[in-house]
């Protein structure tokens, strides 16, 4: 739909009968002709601004020409000039308003202009005009896809295909419709259908997609994986690695994730799934180098905070090069509690080896600033209650504690620090409470497993959601 229609031949002559040249004489006919023609030469081989140029000194002379209107409208469309563009392609279709082509043309402007609604409108107009026809079907349905109108795609694509089942693009974007409606099983039989026709890497791709929707780990990377040696995209690179990420396959995660970042060192994502990937795996300084260089890619994409965070937490090695991002992300986003948090914890962790002379005012001031911005991070609680509690203000610490615990229950730590002011205060029967509660939960483990594999799957489908759309 997006790509530059190709020209309809029978308007090469067409300029001989039109009437915005009736009065002229037969030889004049003839030169107007061969503008016409040589502009229509210029477009055919790319040269746009050649073409818009001629069509402009062309149209003085043939004000009411459909064909002149037009082209120059595509012509403008090629070089991505859409006001001039829309103007003429709108003057086409007032000229000649049963023009289905016409408005196709039209559309796909509308909408490279971002103005969705007026596209749509054409794109159905075109229809209504020619009910049986495949482009027409198909254009509406891929337009659909893109508006996320997936249940509107799906008949008008279903239509395309039964009057075209030769299409490759009709049958694909049937098959993603297919897929984004939990019909998994039409969007696999689609997709092996195709593949007997045209062998791609985005149909290894989608299928890859629909066997990890359909629970089969097993077989969706070995999709992705195919679709990567095949075309090793940033974005196949990532399905498959991600693929292995989301099924705790680390080492072989971590060998695609940086083969990818060699390929593609500007990618963020790739990035964070390498971090991920050796954070998980134990991995942690080399992590933390990982993740620094994401952050440095996008300094404000909140995925990457978490993960290097974590692999810092554990190896604490670079602090220096830690602190100041973690110190970058929260000036950046200053209403962020996660980042305000971020930021002290790394700072008091990072600095702790320097004793006493640390300044603690500037990681509780921070603590503070998170939990007024968000008092619902129990884990901000717990921090503040540490600081505290490790300067014995007791006082200070317990009700920190009470309030983490207020908020999730399920904090083994917070309950043993509780449990140890509650000693430091003689208050032993509280304290046993508190001991007991945290050797219950440590026994549980707290699903550690469960939260790891939450947090890889925000990752993956946010990063997924985050690029355009393959229709």
């Amino acid at each position: 739909m997006s790509k530059r229609p190709r020209l309809r031949l029978t308007i090469l002559c067409a300029l001989l009968t039109c009437a915005g040249f009736a009065p002229a004489q037969d030889s004049q006919k003839q030169k107007l002709d061969r503008q016409f023609q040589s502009a229509v030469a210029q477009y055919e081989a790319g040269r746009f601004a050649e073409a818009a140029a001629q069509l402009e000194a062309l149209l003085p002379l043939a004000p009411n020409s459909f064909e002149v209107h037009e082209l120059l409208g595509q012509a403008y469309a090629s070089l991505s000039h859409d006001d001039k563009a829309i103007e003429h392609l709108e003057s086409a279709i007032r000229l000649k308003p049963d023009s289905a082509a016409a408005r196709t043309n039209l559309a796909a402007t509308l909408s490279h202009a971002g103005k969705t609604e007026l596209a749509g409108e054409q794109f159905r107009k075109a229809l209504q005009l020619e009910p049986l026809s495949f482009q027409a079907n198909h254009n509406l349905g891929e337009f659909s896809i893109q508006s996320g109108k997936i249940a509107d795609a799906l008949p008008l694509l279903e239509r395309a295909q039964r009057i075209n089942p030769a299409s490759y693009d009709n049958g694909y974007d049937l098959a993603m419709a297919d897929f984004l409606t939990g019909r998994l099983n039409e969007a696999r039989l689609q997709c092996q259908d195709l593949l007997k026709r045209k062998h791609t890497a985005e149909l290894h791709d989608l299928l890859g997609q629909i066997e990890e929707k359909d629970g089969k780990f097993i077989t969706a990377a070995n999709e992705f994986q195919i679709a990567a040696h095949m075309e090793p995209s940033e974005g196949n690179l990532f399905d498959w690695g991600s693929e292995l990420l989301l099924h705790r396959t680390y080492e072989p995660a971590i060998e695609v994730f940086a083969e990818a970042t060699r390929r593609y060192p500007d990618s963020p994502r790739l990035m964070i799934g390498l971090g991920m990937a050796l954070t998980w795996r134990g991995r942690f300084e080399e992590a933390v180098k990982a993740l620094l260089t994401a952050a440095d890619l996008d300094p404000s994409d909140a995925r990457c905070y978490l993960f290097l965070f974590r692999a810092y937490d554990n190896s604490p090695t670079q602090a220096e090069e830690a602190i100041r991002r973690f110190q970058r992300y929260a000036q950046l986003q200053p209403n962020n509690a996660l980042a305000q948090y971020y930021y002290a914890m790394s700072l008091w962790k990072g600095k702790r080896t320097e004793g006493p002379s640390m300044d603690l005012l500037t990681v509780e001031s921070l603590l503070k600033k998170s939990i007024e911005l968000d008092g619902a991070l129990a884990e901000t609680h717990v921090q503040l209650g540490n600081l505290y509690a490790d300067q014995h203000q007791y006082e200070k610490s317990i009700p920190e504690y009470v309030r983490a615990l207020a908020l999730d229950s399920n904090l083994p730590d917070a309950h043993y620090r509780l449990g140890t002011d509650y000693v430091h205060l003689g208050q032993k029967d509280k304290a046993q409470n508190e001991f007991a509660i945290y050797q219950k939960l440590r026994a549980q483990h707290l699903a550690e497993t469960d939260k790891e594999a939450n947090e890889v799957q925000q990752f993956v489908y946010s990063a997924k959601t985050s690029v355009s759309a393959k229709p």
